[in-house]
């Protein structure tokens, strides 16, 4: 049984672009008859969201409860579902962040202006599920979007929970607790079951995902966040606390523990910083000189504070539409 309501607003978010963007949270929702669908939680009970715009200043939302909810109806208060699920909705797509006072920031200063000509209504794309956006930020380290968002699902269907819904099955991100113990490459299953299958249709494993060496990043980084560190214990670190402690992830440098800061956590002071970004800013703050990554990003968190996060996500945008991350290659 489905369930729909609006949500209207004085500010602005462009779905199509936000889910587009690449931001290393989640992949892009999926796309079902012009609608953007996945699940959230609500008191942990998967509801599943399709959401879609008649206009960038709306959302609307269409919700089903699973098919077999069973003893969990009584997790689910039915009078506040709906107020529930605008507030996920609302944290989600950070539809609290005034858009309109960032771009009169952004107006200030020359060279950032003309980014919202590109970018109106993009938001961050926030994490429904921290680990999600830990192992995402992880697959996307020197890959391509199309490639780890891809891996990102197929994780997703090997080892997720399948939940049913009226309109189909769709898939939980698995718990680290599990991914800890998933095996990384087809030789690695192929041994663990004796050889009783022919090596070609071991694909159970991390690396048929297609992360390819971040596989033992992955799993390692599952071991510890179920074992050493609670993961949502990070929400309540301030930044620099946050960030040394995800730099201790297998795999994590700077600029992917930045990238789990900021669409995992919602630490809109992390500036990730790569080649590109690195590119852009020594292009437009100094005079395209080879500045080094580390004081690239030093220069972001202290220039543009509190917006760094949204600042990078425009640039990035900015030039890749524009053409000037052509220029620079």
């Amino acid at each position: 049984m489905g369930f729909s309501f609006s949500m209207k607003f004085d500010n602005l978010i462009n779905l199509e672009l936000t889910q587009k963007s690449g931001q290393t949270s989640q992949p892009p929702w999926i796309e079902m008859h012009g609608k953007y669908c996945d699940l959230i939680y609500l008191n942990e009970v998967p509801i599943l969201i399709k959401a879609y715009q008649d206009d960038i200043t709306s959302l609307n939302i269409n919700y089903e409860l699973p098919l077999d909810i069973g003893n969990l109806k009584d997790s689910v208060d039915q009078k506040n579902t709906e107020k529930n699920i605008k507030n996920e909705i609302n944290r989600i797509f950070d539809l609290n962040f005034d858009l309109n006072r960032f771009y009169d920031y952004l107006s200030e200063d020359s060279k950032l202006e003309t980014t919202v000509d590109f970018s109106r209504g993009l938001r961050l794309f926030l994490a429904k599920n921290p680990f999600e956006a830990i192992v995402s930020s992880i697959a996307s380290a020197n890959n391509s979007i199309v490639r780890w968002t891809k891996s990102i699902a197929n994780i997703r269907k090997k080892w997720g929970n399948p939940v049913k819904f009226s309109s189909g099955i769709f898939y939980e991100f698995p718990y680290p607790e599990l991914l800890q113990f998933v095996h990384e490459n087809d030789l690695e299953e192929f041994d663990s079951l004796n050889g009783s299958i022919d090596m070609e249709f071991c694909i159970k494993n991390l690396k048929s995902c297609g992360v390819g060496y971040r596989a033992p990043y992955i799993k390692k980084t599952s071991e510890i966040l179920s074992n050493d560190i609670n993961l949502l214990e990070i929400f309540n670190m301030d930044y620099e606390e946050a960030f040394e402690t995800v730099l201790t992830f297998p795999g994590v440098g700077p600029k992917v523990a930045d990238c789990i800061l900021l669409y995992g956590y919602g630490f809109k002071e992390a500036f990730p910083t790569d080649i590109w970004i690195k590119r852009i800013i020594s292009y437009l703050y100094f005079d395209n000189k080879d500045i080094s990554v580390s004081k690239i990003r030093e220069f972001g968190i202290e220039h543009f504070g509190e917006y760094a996060g949204y600042v990078q996500l425009y640039l990035f945008h900015y030039a890749r539409k524009s053409g000037l991350m052509n220029k620079l290659k």
